[in-house]
C-alpha cells in the first residue's frame, strides 16, 4: 500500500509541477487584461485559458494535497479546510483561506459579469495566486519519500 501512494505522489508531483507551469506561461500571456475594454476574441482568448489552466492547476493541486496527506498522515481530512489546514502545518501552503479563495475563483470567473470583479480576479490570479502557486511548485520538487 505504501509503494503504491509513492507511486501515486510521484505522479502526482508531476502533474502539480506541469499544471503550474501551464499557469506560469498563461499568467505571461495574459499581463494587461482590461476587463472594460470591448475584447473581441483574439483579445479574450489569453485571459480564458488563464482562468481554466489555474482553475485546472487548483484542482490538480487539491488531489495533491489529499494524496500527500494520506501519505503523511495515514487518513484523509473530513473537509477541503481542514487538510488544507494540514497543508498550511506542513508549510506547503501558506494560508488555508487564500487556498479555499483560489478554489472558488473559478465561479467568480464564470458568473461574474461586472468588469471590475473581473478584473479584481484576473489581478489576484496574476499576483497573489500566481505567487502561492510558484511557491508551492518549489517546495513540492523537493520532497522526498523514505
Amino acid at each position: 500500500m505504501e509503494k503504491d501512494i509513492k507511486e501515486l505522489l510521484i505522479v502526482s508531483i508531476e502533474k502539480v509541477q506541469k499544471s503550474i507551469d501551464s499557469t506560469i506561461e498563461a499568467v505571461e500571456r495574459a499581463k494587461g487584461f482590461d476587463a472594460f475594454k470591448a475584447n473581441n476574441y483574439d483579445e479574450q482568448a489569453p485571459f480564458d485559458v488563464l482562468a481554466s489552466r489555474f482553475t485546472r492547476a487548483v484542482e490538480v493541486c487539491l488531489k495533491f494535497f489529499r494524496t500527500y496527506e494520506l501519505y503523511t498522515a495515514r487518513v484523509a481530512s473530513d473537509t477541503i479546510r481542514d487538510r488544507l489546514l494540514n497543508m498550511e502545518k506542513l508549510d506547503l501552503i501558506s494560508n488555508t483561506d487564500l487556498w479555499l479563495d483560489m478554489r472558488d475563483v473559478r465561479n467568480r470567473v464564470v458568473h461574474d459579469y461586472l468588469p471590475e470583479e473581473v478584473r479584481k480576479t484576473f489581478d489576484l490570479i496574476i499576483s497573489v495566486y500566481f505567487k502561492e502557486l510558484s511557491e508551492l511548485k518549489n517546495k513540492v520538487s523537493i520532497l522526498k519519500f523514505e
